[in-house]
C-alpha cells in the first residue's frame, strides 16, 4: 500500500468539472495546487495565531509544528483523509489553569504530551475494536458536557486578563469579528478570526496615534502606561532562524487538568472524518482509529520540543467545500508553507505583538463558540436533558468546571475546574446509569458528529 503521495491530474488541471469534485488522490496543476495550499494556510492562521499566544508558547514553533503534524497525518492515513492539523484551542483553558498553579511552559507541554499519548492509544483501540468503544465510554451527553465546560471555563481569562487591557478595542474587535463570521460567505467567513485580528491591529495603531499610551494591564499583568500595539520586538527579530525549543516536564497535577481534553479531541476527529467522508462520497469510518492515533502522535512530537497540541481544523473543511478540491496535494503544499513561516522569527514577533484588547474581543466569541460546540453535540444527537440521568451529572459537572469549584484531596493535591468537572460528568453518568431504572436508559447512538460537522447547505 502506498503512502498517498501520488496524484492523477483532474481533467484539464484548471477547475473541477461541473458537478464533480477533485478527489484526495487527484490534483489540479501544480501552480493551482500551491495556491490552494496557501489558501488553507490562511484559513487556519486565525486560530493558529491565537492558540499559542493564549497558551504562552512560541507562535513560530506552533506554526512550524503544525506543518510537521499535517505531513505525519497525511502519511499515516495514506492520503485518504484531506486535513490540516493546526494548533488546538481546546488546551487554552488547560494552559491557563496550569500556569495559575505555578507551572511554566514545560509543565504545560508535558501535560499535553501525556494527553497526546492517551489519544494515540485511543486511536489504536478504535482501530482494533471499532468506534463502538468510544461511545460506550463517552456517549454524546458526556462528550457535549466536557466540550462545553472546556470552553466556558475560559470566561474568567477573557474577563480578567484580555478585556481590561483595552475595553474599547476589545468591543470593536468583537463586533467586527462577529459580523465577519455571520455576514461573510464562503472562504472569507472561514478566515473571520484572522480578519478580526487584522482589524484589531489597525484599530490599536490608530488609537495609539490619536490618544497616546493607555493606562491598563500590560502583557506582564501589571497596570502601567503602555502602547496598545508594541512592535519593538519585530524590528529586533531576524528574518530567518529556528524557533525556540524546550523540553517538557511532567507533573501529576498538570496532567490531571489536561486529560479531560482527550474527549474533545476524539470528538473533533470523529466529526472531521465523518464530515469529509460525506463530502467526498467515500465513507471513511474505517479510518477513524488511524486519524485519532495520527493526531495523538503528532501532538506528542510537537509538545516534545515545546510546541502546542494539534488537531483537525474545521476551517479547512470550509475551504474544501467552497472550492470542491479535496486533494491531499494541496495539504502537502500548505504544510510546506507552514514550515517556511515557522523559520521566520520576524513573523513570530508580529504574532506575539497581538494587543491584549484585540485578544479580548476575539476570545469573547472564540471561547463561547468552543463551549457552545458542546451544545451542538447534544442537539445533533438529540440528547434529552429532560431525562434526569442526563441532566443531573451534566448540571453538576458543568457548574463545577465553569465555576472553578475545587476538591482538596490532601495537603498537596487538589482537583478542580476542568478536571473535577469532567470526572463528575463521566463517572456520575455511568454510576447513575448502572443504578437507574430501565425506562431512563435509552440506546445511545454509536457515533456523534463531533465538533467539526460542516453544513453543506450554507450558501457560499
Amino acid at each position: 500500500m502506498g503512502l498517498g503521495v501520488r496524484w492523477t491530474l483532474h481533467g484539464d488541471g484548471r477547475t473541477p468539472a461541473p458537478g464533480a469534485v477533485v478527489k484526495p488522490d487527484e490534483r489540479l496543476s501544480w501552480p493551482r495546487t500551491a495556491g490552494l495550499g496557501a489558501q488553507h494556510v490562511v484559513a487556519m492562521f486565525g486560530a493558529s495565531f491565537v492558540a499559542p499566544v493564549l497558551m504562552g508558547l512560541d507562535p513560530n514553533l506552533a506554526i512550524m509544528m503544525s506543518g510537521v503534524a499535517t505531513i505525519l497525518f497525511l502519511l499515516a492515513t495514506r492520503g485518504r483523509i484531506p486535513s490540516y492539523l493546526g494548533c488546538s484551542l481546546s488546551f487554552v483553558g488547560v494552559a491557563a489553569a496550569i500556569r495559575a498553579q505555578g507551572g511554566g511552559s514545560a509543565a504545560v507541554t508535558g501535560a499535553i504530551l501525556v494527553v497526546g499519548g492517551v489519544l494515540l492509544l485511543s486511536g489504536l483501540a478504535v482501530r482494533k475494536f471499532g468506534a463502538r468503544i468510544i461511545h460506550a465510554a463517552m456517549p454524546p451527553v458526556v462528550t457535549g458536557a466536557v466540550v462545553m465546560l472546556i470552553g466556558f471555563n475560559l470566561a474568567p481569562v477573557t474577563a480578567g486578563t484580555y478585556w481590561p487591557a483595552d475595553q474599547w478595542t476589545a468591543l470593536l474587535t468583537m463586533l467586527v469579528t462577529g459580523a465577519a463570521v455571520v455576514c461573510l460567505r464562503g472562504f472569507w467567513s472561514r478566515i473571520a478570526i484572522f480578519l478580526g485580528l487584522v482589524f484589531g491591529y489597525a484599530v490599536s495603531w490608530v488609537l495609539d496615534r490619536v490618544f497616546g499610551r493607555i493606562h491598563s494591564i500590560d502583557g506582564s499583568g501589571r497596570v502601567t502606561d503602555h502602547w496598545r500595539l508594541d512592535l519593538s520586538g519585530v524590528a529586533k527579530a531576524d528574518w530567518i532562524g529556528l524557533p525556540s525549543l524546550h523540553a517538557p516536564s511532567f507533573h501529576w497535577s498538570a496532567v490531571l487538568v489536561a486529560l479531560p481534553v482527550v474527549i474533545a479531541l476524539i470528538a473533533e476527529n470523529a466529526g472531521h472524518v465523518k464530515a469529509v467522508g460525506e463530502m467526498i462520497g467515500d465513507p471513511l469510518d474505517d479510518q477513524l482509529g488511524t486519524a485519532i492515533a495520527a493526531d495523538g502522535a503528532a501532538t506528542m512530537i510537537s509538545t516534545s520540543v515545546g510546541g502546542p497540541a494539534n488537531t483537525t481544523y474545521s476551517e479547512n473543511i470550509g475551504v474544501m467545500a467552497a472550492t470542491r478540491v479535496y486533494s491531499t496535494a494541496a495539504y502537502w503544499a500548505a504544510a510546506g508553507f507552514a514550515l517556511l513561516f515557522g523559520l521566520c522569527p520576524k513573523f513570530g514577533a508580529v504574532v506575539a505583538a497581538v494587543p491584549g484588547g484585540v485578544l479580548g474581543g476575539i476570545t469573547v466569541i472564540l471561547y463561547g463558540m468552543i463551549g457552545l460546540l458542546g451544545a451542538q453535540i447534544w442537539v445533533h444527537n438529540k440528547v434529552d436533558l429532560r431525562n434526569p440521568l442526563n441532566l443531573v451529572p451534566v448540571a453538576a459537572g458543568v457548574i463545577i468546571g465553569v465555576g472553578g469549584v475545587s476538591l482538596k484531596v490532601s495537603k498537596n493535591f487538589e482537583l478542580g475546574g476542568i478536571a473535577l468537572g469532567t470526572i463528575v460528568v463521566l463517572l456520575g453518568y455511568h454510576v447513575l446509569r448502572a443504578l437507574a431504572p430501565a425506562h431512563l436508559k435509552p440506546q445511545e447512538p454509536l457515533l456523534d458528529a463531533g465538533t467539526s460537522e460542516y453544513d453543506d447547505d450554507r450558501p457560499a
